[in-house]
């Protein structure tokens, strides 16, 4: 059984004293509904930090506190995992995190009355800190957090025990992301799966559907859930580069008689980005988010603007009414990580959805995720290992769609005109990263990036005339591409 764990301060208004870790979450701040307390002129917020645990790793989490939460000196905007002797700073208090072996210090819980003054229920308990009547204060903790020394294999087990510790705290509430969203939208769980796999890849969709299937309704609840802020664009033929990126607007100082050029940010400062219909409005205005969605910024008139993480454009496209559109051309298709087809529901969801939508259903969305814990679940996808045997897999996979590459099938050869790019190998693993996350593993296998082929590639192979003519769709070339290109065996590492 693990050592239970306390908090220890060693400096502030209350040193000396202990915080007890015992039961968590522990949240700590000045409002009476926190676990820990603190006296208001310790100037924490009212809901400072908690303090969580999973399978025996403890976390801290700021939650959105003025002052901001410390450890080891240094501000966290995400969940940071704690090791003993780490010293958090919450306003004025300095605390050490060590094992709570010494039982002459204690936590005293006092229960607030039933009924409080004003109406308010409360079953909270306020934690007085106590350091007991008969047993003199300890010295002060004095040591250092535990830090690896060695390089190499030292330092990547250390790197990957504090990415399996953060992924243990974030992968639940990945999946309440996912179930929060299934309450508005029916079915479609392979889609709500991709999006979530580019949003921690940091990559953007295409999103290819029929009218009336939930795809701006999706992207939106997607947006609510994350707690993010969402802007949507109607793609239109006389929409213009900077109704999207924004414009310089003439100003004049009435006194002075000054001129000066003031920017209006367009829509694309946002989070998440809908650009409905995108393949209705001219090359020139599509362009206008391929900076965007490349580099992270805008620029105009010689200004470069950039853009708050995360960024994540979703592009819808209607395969029907083709007259009047403009195909976005191949530039712009690479910039897109996924190419999904949203197609129809089953007939159990469709009466569903049916019986939902015509009912007055009122329905409330929590959000379930902060922008700093999607930024740092793209960090982590970054940071976790991928085996050269999977490397060389997604590469041949990728390299396969090229006519004039040796491994390349006969049906690539005969239908395809031009192939993926290196940049599909980069999206092959990087969604194979994310594909393990979500299943809660740290191994990447050859399967998560078969998993991944069909959306990564199906935008990136373009068919010629013979494969037209005959009706043969991209997606039954990838089934021939998976099905013929085979993991690298013994021979290939001899």
């Amino acid at each position: 059984m693990d050592t239970p764990k306390r908090l220890k301060i060693i400096a502030g208004k209350n040193k000396d004293f202990i915080i007890s870790l015992a039961s968590p979450p522990v949240t700590i701040g000045r409002s009476d509904d926190n676990r820990v307390v603190l006296e208001p002129e310790i100037a924490a917020s009212r809901h400072h930090a908690e303090f969580n645990e999973d399978d025996g790793v403890w976390a801290v989490r700021d939650l959105g506190s003025l002052n901001g939460t410390y450890v080891n000196d240094e501000r966290i905007e995400w969940p940071r995992v704690l090791r003993l002797g780490d010293k958090i700073k919450i306003a004025s208090e300095v605390m050490v995190f060590e094992d709570d072996t010494d039982h002459g210090f204690a936590a005293v819980a006092v229960p607030q009355p039933e009924q409080e003054p004003g109406g308010r229920k409360s079953g909270a308990a306020t934690v007085i800190l106590d350091n007991g009547a008969d047993t003199p204060p300890a010295a002060p903790a004095t040591g250092q957090p535990a830090r690896a020394t060695s390089h190499g294999a030292g330092a990547a087990e250390e790197l990957a025990g504090e990415t399996a510790a953060q992924l243990r705290i974030l992968v639940p509430r990945l999946e309440g992301v996912v179930t929060e969203i299934g309450k508005a939208i029916v079915g479609q769980k392979e889609i709500l799966h991709s999006l979530m796999l580019a949003l921690m890849s940091r990559g953007h969709v295409l999103m290819i559907g029929l009218p009336g299937l939930a795809k701006t309704l999706m992207i939106r609840t997607l947006a609510e859930v994350l707690d993010l802020r969402f802007r949507r664009i109607q793609f239109t033929p006389d929409l213009m580069p900077t109704d999207i990126t924004g414009t310089d607007v003439l100003e004049v100082d009435e006194a002075s008689g000054r001129k000066n050029y003031r920017f209006i940010r367009g829509p694309v400062f946002t989070n998440i980005l809908l650009a409905d219909e995108i393949n209705r409005t001219p090359p020139k205005t599509q362009a206008a988010l391929l900076e965007a969605m490349q580099e992270y910024h805008v620029t105009a008139a010689g200004e470069t603007y950039p853009l708050a993480p995360p960024f994540f454009v979703l592009a819808t496209q209607n395969p029907l009414e083709q007259e009047g559109t403009y195909p976005l051309p191949e530039a712009q298709l690479d910039r897109f990580m996924f190419s999904l087809r949203v197609d129809y529901p089953s007939e159990a969801e469709e009466e569903e959805i049916a019986e939902t939508t015509t009912s007055d259903h009122s329905m409330e969305l929590h959000k379930r995720m902060s922008g700093e814990e999607i930024l740092l679940l793209q960090r982590l996808v970054r940071r976790l290992p991928v085996s050269k045997h999977v490397i060389k897999y997604a590469t041949r996979l990728a390299r396969a769609t090229r006519p004039a590459d040796p491994r390349a099938p006969e049906a690539v050869k005969k239908w395809v005109h031009c192939g993926a790019g290196p940049r599909a190998t980069q999206y092959l693993l990087l969604a194979a990263k994310a594909g393990a996350i979500m299943r809660g593993s740290l191994v990447v296998n050859c399967n998560d990036v078969r998993l991944a082929v069909l959306p990564v590639l199906r935008h990136r192979m373009f068919t010629n005339f013979a494969a037209d003519s005959e009706g043969i769709d991209v997606d039954e070339i990838v089934a021939k591409v998976l099905k013929e290109v085979q993991e690298p065996g013994e021979q290939d590492y001899q």
